[in-house]
């Protein structure tokens, strides 16, 4: 088996349910490089952490030596400009401080915590339906009916995108995702490739009409708040908002809904801290960021360039060369975390990977936090005899956006929202 091949196999669907024994491998090689002209994976702790904050490490796509010539080899379409995660320093800081003053601090700062009370009335509705149909025992999709529509009418109500529309957009919104993986990203001619672009720009034109009303009839939502353009930094162009809004449309559910999946199969594997969180509310925050450190929902970032010549552990990335960072596989690097294997949410130092560190950290980290140590809590409590009816279930294809596509489970019943 070739080095080469790990990498493959990582990505590989095949290996989607458990791909941790192929990241302990992969930590062998701290460094390990494809074929001439692939990626450079970098998959320990220190190094990775060391790489999201320097410099020298670009996220522009612009930066890659072997783009291709294609009309649409630019990495996020030629409509619409790249998202500001997809820029460096300056224009990077520029763009995501005007939309963090519409996100929280210090222009909004109670917008997330203000959420508090709305997100568990969300999910009282969400578990008050899985009641009827649960009513005597049964079995629901802990994805279909809770993990995913909790996430995306928060982020609709955030941006202010009405939630009826979101037939309309998911379909828009898969594609994107599908795309995002490594062995097609940086291939203009991947049918993967094309199509995530092209649904780039169609989601992009919807939110344009969102974005015109807000600019004529501004309300108390992200996107009336980004097409005025208020603040120190001034304000964005058009393309620009309509880049931010597609970028926080889908990073606002598509993770969460992963981090909610991945936490309810992992708390039903070790039911010992299920019943823990039932008893206590609070057990909530420990648990979630373990579980991002554990199960992180986003498991590697494909789209880092090499601005110079750079060495890591011996080994010289040239300039241009595109480096995967292996949040996954740092976040269980027995040389940061005791027994990493474990799932430990009473963990003393815990400075995990999940949202990755830097310029770049996630921008929607506190919003993530908040739904998923609600949506947990609420599921312990409520959820009587919750087991899980498929394990491993099935997983999304995506290597980058790791979780179930379902979560089967059987249940006793669901009880009240007063009785829990």
């Amino acid at each position: 088996m070739t080095d080469s091949s790990l990498l493959r196999r990582i990505t590989d669907p095949a290996s989607r349910a458990d791909p941790y024994p192929l990241y302990e491998e992969l930590r062998r090689t701290p460094v390990l490089h494809e074929e001439e002209g692939g990626a450079y994976a970098v998959s320990r702790y220190h190094d990775i952490l060391a790489l999201l904050h320097d410099p020298r490490i670009s996220s522009d796509d612009r930066r890659l030596t072997d783009r291709g010539d294609d009309e649409l080899s630019e990495p996020e379409g030629t409509v619409l400009p790249p998202s500001f995660i997809r820029l460096d320093p300056p224009e990077h800081d520029r763009l995501r401080r005007i939309a963090n003053s519409a996100f929280g601090p210090p222009h909004r700062p109670h917008r997330i915590d203000g959420m508090r009370d709305e997100l568990a009335g969300i999910v009282g509705e969400l578990l008050d339906d899985l009641a009827s149909d649960a009513a005597g025992g049964g079995e629901i999709d802990l994805v279909d009916a809770f993990a995913y529509p909790f996430p995306v009418t928060v982020i609709c109500r955030l941006l202010g995108v009405p939630r009826e529309d979101e037939p309309r957009f998911r379909g828009w919104v898969d594609v994107i995702v599908a795309g995002l993986d490594p062995e097609t990203r940086h291939d203009p001619a991947a049918p993967a490739h094309r199509a995530a672009q092209q649904a780039r720009v169609q989601l992009g034109m919807y939110l344009s009409g969102l974005v015109e009303e807000r600019s004529r009839r501004p309300r108390e939502d992200m996107l009336s708040d980004l097409a005025a353009g208020r603040g120190p930094d001034g304000s964005m162009s058009t393309m620009e908002v309509l880049s931010t809004a597609v970028l926080l449309l889908i990073a606002g559910h598509e993770t969460t809904v992963n981090l909610i999946a991945n936490g309810m199969l992992t708390l039903l594997r070790h039911p010992e801290h299920l019943e823990r969180l039932r008893e206590d509310a609070a057990y909530a925050v420990p648990v979630v960021e373990e579980l991002l450190r554990y199960e992180p929902p986003v498991q590697l970032l494909p789209s880092r360039t090499c601005i110079t010549d750079i060495e890591v552990h011996g080994v010289t990335i040239p300039e241009g060369a595109r480096i995967w960072l292996m949040l996954a596989a740092g976040n269980r690097d027995p040389e940061r975390f005791a027994d990493p294997d474990r799932f430990d949410p009473d963990r003393s130092d815990n400075e995990h990977l999940g949202f990755g560190s830097g310029v770049h950290i996630c921008f929607g980290a506190p919003l993530a936090r908040l739904e998923a140590q609600i949506a947990l809590t609420e599921l312990a409590r409520r959820l009587d005899g919750p087991r899980l009816l498929q394990d491993p279930p099935p997983y999304r294809p995506s290597p980058v956006l790791r979780g179930p596509r379902h979560l089967p489970l059987g249940v006793d019943g669901v009880r009240d929202r007063q009785d829990g």
